[in-house]
């Protein structure tokens, strides 16, 4: 993973040591938890894990763009979002089939069909869970909070970050979220970035670039 395209370090790392001192504890437990909990829903979601890492990778551009101290804690906040759709799909596959369905069917966004079949969305499922599991808060309010990062408190930047990567990732179509729909970014959020035109072709420059020679994203 360090010495991927998402992190671009100018010399290859070759020492584990020095790769857990680059990254940090928090970052490498973030990110083991991905695989581990990604590799079992790339079974019953195809594409999540996908969009996940691409987000990520985005997330990360952005992040080191607006000069966030932890750019790679942001890049694992992203790897994490959907953790929500991991623990209703495996918990309650049928119904979350269901959703996924109705979600294309009726071309509405995964959010509002999973709102129909469990009375709640996948980012409140996540933030519950990150709290069981004692995430730092700043991650619990990225879970949380990707689809309405105004509610963020803890961490607003680091939320916009995500939201925005989130948004930018399903509208060039990395991986599949639940639905076939790019959502409008937050106004707010837009106002918090201050991205322009020309910050938006780097990120999805970087995007393209970060892939391999299968068109997905290697690790």
């Amino acid at each position: 993973m360090v010495n991927s395209a998402m992190y671009g370090f100018p010399e290859r790392i070759s020492s584990v040591t020095h790769a857990v001192m680059l990254l940090g504890l928090n970052v490498i437990k973030g990110m083991l938890l991905g695989i581990s909990i990604f590799d079992i829903m790339q079974k019953l979601m195809v594409g999540l894990w996908e969009h996940s890492l691409g987000t990520a990778i985005v997330a990360r551009q952005i992040a080191e763009k607006k000069g966030i101290k932890d750019p790679e804690e942001v890049a694992t906040a992203a790897l994490l979002h959907d953790i929500g759709k991991v623990i209703l799909i495996i918990e309650f596959q049928q119904l979350y089939e269901k959703a996924l369905h109705d979600a294309v069917l009726r071309h509405i966004p995964i959010v509002e069909a999973e709102m129909a079949v469990f009375n709640e969305t996948h980012a409140v499922v996540g933030m519950w869970l990150a709290r069981k599991w004692r995430f730092p808060p700043n991650l619990v309010e990225v879970i949380g909070y990707h689809h309405r990062p105004r509610m963020a408190k803890t961490a607003p930047m680091e939320t916009a970050i995500v939201h925005f990567a989130d948004v930018l990732v399903r509208a060039r179509g990395c991986g599949f979220a639940g639905d076939p729909f790019a959502a409008a970014v937050d106004p707010a959020t837009f106002e918090l970035l201050s991205l322009t035109d020309h910050d938006i072709a780097e990120s999805l420059d970087f995007l393209e670039n970060s892939r391999d020679e299968s068109g997905g994203f290697a690790l």
